[in-house]
């Protein structure tokens, strides 16, 4: 992971999901850019697309499957090694964007928080094992009446 990590006390998957967090917001005001783009492309591919559909289903018919199998299978494996290697990339990425979003003032005011819950906490647990540790008094048996009438 990062450096930073291991001198907080947040876990990385909270700075992977600020991380997240800010990058979504960052793509969301790219949003209304990327629709108009994306509209006028639709049009223009839409007249292609009818071309490339006959052309397909003729490659079709003439393929042999047994091959095609292979290089699929042999496709597959390394696309999951790929996908494998930049999702630890990108995971890595984001906790080291949640960390600068959370900042260490954060981590400094928890440090203070955890502090105060200590000394808060203490005499309380103090109190509770010495009353654990503290001999209990013994009850006194009486004798019973028929003993005692004897």
């Amino acid at each position: 992971m990062t450096d930073q990590q291991t001198k907080t006390r947040f876990p990385a998957p909270l700075y992977a999901a600020a991380g997240a967090g800010d990058m979504a917001v960052q793509q969301l005001r790219k949003l209304p850019g990327v629709v108009g783009e994306l509209s006028g492309r639709a049009a223009v591919s839409l007249g292609s697309a009818n071309a490339r559909a006959v052309a397909w289903r003729e490659r079709a018919a003439s393929t042999d499957l047994d091959e095609l199998r292979t290089t699929a299978t042999t496709g597959a494996v390394a696309f999951v090694q790929l996908a494998s290697d930049r999702a630890v990339a990108a995971y890595t990425a984001l906790v080291a964007r949640g960390e600068r979003v959370v900042g260490t003032g954060v981590v400094e005011a928890a440090d203070v928080v955890n502090a105060d819950m200590t000394a808060t906490e203490e005499p309380k647990a103090v109190a509770a094992a010495e009353a654990q540790s503290a001999p209990k008094p013994r009850k006194r048996t009486t004798k019973s009446a028929s003993t005692q009438a004897n």
